[in-house]
């Protein structure tokens, strides 16, 4: 059973992974250079498409996690890295709700004439947690992955 926790957290967390990754590499690395009305119609589009599917994908994730922590409990020392790769996980989720949550519903609300004077420093701030998010979330899958390798290390010094 602590097989099908483990694969099954191992997916989870690259998608999520993915979500937070993908927009990073897409999107924030370039944010100052749109003007107002494509920022804005650009983070509607990603909030419009990302919020429903990660309400889901989020809790789902933790829950898989926290399982295979639960299942793994005795298995040292890969434990450590399941319970290190979920607190990074719960670092992503306290960066999404705390502060991109707020800063999203906020922009759902803006339209090019309404958009507030401190527009710019929103964005940075979303920006700059946004990479934090992304970090945390990347090494929760290696942490999550790093087992595999000694795993398989541990194997092959038996052949």
């Amino acid at each position: 059973m602590k097989k099908f926790w483990w694969y099954c957290s191992l997916i989870l967390v690259m998608l999520v992974t993915g979500v937070f990754w993908g927009t990073w590499f897409t999107l924030t690395r370039s944010l100052e250079t749109f003007p107002p009305d494509h920022f804005i119609r650009i983070g509607q589009t990603i909030i419009a498409n990302v919020a429903f599917p990660m309400r889901i994908l989020m809790p789902a994730t933790l829950l898989v996690q926290l399982l295979l922590g639960v299942s793994s409990r005795k298995q040292k020392p890969a434990i450590y890295f399941f319970a290190a790769s979920f607190i990074f996980m719960i670092i992503s989720l306290l960066i999404t709700l705390i502060v991109e949550v707020p800063i999203d519903n906020q922009i759902k609300t803006w339209t090019p004439t309404t958009i507030p004077d401190n527009w710019t420093a929103l964005r940075t701030t979303w920006k700059q947690f946004h990479f934090f998010r992304t970090l945390s979330s990347m090494l929760s899958f290696v942490l999550l992955a790093l087992p595999v390798l000694f795993r398989h290390r541990s194997r092959s010094a038996y052949r």
